[in-house]
């Protein structure tokens, strides 16, 4: 059985820093809309003490212009008070704010508008909240303002991550097909990220859709990254290394917290995913493309897109390879193309450690790679 094609090892990060050479990723919308609405919040705030201090007694009454004066500095005052209180905040919680901003660009359309839903419905429970906080006196029109902003948060928040649920209970199937004309997103699965070639198939620019790594995924990878096998460990952490630098070197991968508590086995976990968001699996595993393609998932494996660039060998076609080592059958040599293509030589036993010319005799495709068959090439008479 031909061995898998080797994985080629992906160049170790650049000692450069992370942002050079690259374009200055874009400020989100969060920070200044924190700004915004406290400073409204404040000139608000200041508009509001402004007509309770016109009204008391603790100034002396005032003509319509001091009215006026005293309501717009009142007012300005707020806002700049209000703006500085969100500047301050911001930079407080700019890393919060900013994963928020980063949420919310890498959300699906699915996600997007059942989180939309989730507002209005927040909203709802916060106004039937607020009537009640609306009749405490002074402080109860300003305790509405958070009361509405918790809600329409969590209530998003719990829509968007129960999206799927949610669809499928008010009977949109629509949802869950892929759109003729988009790209739908890939799966990669523990094999393909351990494989490690699928950075390069990225680098390349031949993956289009967005790459999605499942929680659930990584979960499996960190229990054999703390494997007590030694061979496990190192899989779990090359697998680990390669979810990092696939983070790093492209903006279309992503984690994805889907999880299904109901399932065990991940590979099961990874094709209920695949078939809820309409998306392909990127893999190494032929079994799991089997089961995937049962159960109308597409399955696209790495080890079938090697085999179909390698360069096409045919019998007759005269080859150079060096003999490794000793076949299985008598007389048979062994050796390995650039490619990793494994070539057996008839033989060629005797011819251990040489470069020889063999002539190929047969190619065997197997659905785990490419076997050639040759016998050693005779040389030509002297003289």
């Amino acid at each position: 059985m031909s061995p898998l094609p080797t994985t080629h090892e992906s160049p170790p990060p650049s000692s450069e820093p992370e942002g050079a050479g690259r374009l200055r990723r874009p400020r989100g919308v969060l920070q200044p809309a924190v700004r915004g609405l406290l400073a409204l919040l404040g000139a608000l705030a200041g508009y509001q003490v402004a007509e309770r201090v016109r009204i008391s007694s603790l100034l002396p009454s005032l003509d319509q212009n001091g009215k006026i004066v005293l309501l717009v500095a009142s007012t300005a005052a707020g806002l700049v008070l209000g703006y500085l209180l969100g500047v301050v905040l911001s930079q407080l919680f700019h890393r919060g704010l900013d994963h928020v901003d980063e949420v919310m660009a890498r959300a699906t359309g699915a996600e997007f508008v059942v989180a939309v839903g989730g507002v209005v419905v927040g909203l709802l429970i916060a106004t039937l909240i607020s009537v009640a906080l609306l009749r405490i006196p002074i402080v109860g029109p300003y305790l509405t303002i958070p009361i509405y902003l918790l809600a329409g948060y969590f209530t998003a928040y719990l829509a968007a991550k129960k999206h799927i649920e949610i669809l499928r209970l008010l009977g949109v199937r629509g949802a869950f097909e892929v759109v003729p004309g988009l790209t739908p997103a890939k799966l990669l699965d523990s094999s393909a990220v351990i494989d490690g070639r699928i950075l390069d198939i990225v680098d390349t620019g031949f993956v289009e859709g967005e790459l999605l790594v499942p929680r659930f995924v990584i979960e499996e990878l960190q229990r054999l990254a703390d494997s007590s096998d030694a061979e496990k460990r190192v899989r779990g952490r090359r697998g680990l290394d390669f979810v990092k630098r696939l983070q790093n070197s492209s903006g279309m991968v992503r984690v994805d917290d889907t999880d299904y508590p109901d399932i065990e086995a991940v590979d099961a976990k990874l094709v209920r995913l695949g078939h809820d968001l309409g998306a392909m699996i990127v893999s190494t595993d032929h079994t799991l493309k089997k089961v995937a393609e049962i159960q109308g998932v597409r399955l696209l494996n790495v080890n079938d897109l090697a085999n179909s660039v390698k360069p096409a060998v045919l019998p007759g076609e005269i080859i150079e390879v060096k003999i490794l080592r000793e076949g299985r059958e008598h007389d048979q040599g062994v050796g390995y193309l650039d490619d990793g293509t494994m070539i057996v030589v008839e033989a060629g036993s005797s011819l251990v450690g040489s470069r020889v010319k063999a002539e190929v005799t047969s190619v065997l495709q197997s659905p785990s790679g490419k076997m050639i068959f040759s016998r050693v090439r005779p040389a030509p008479p002297a003289g």
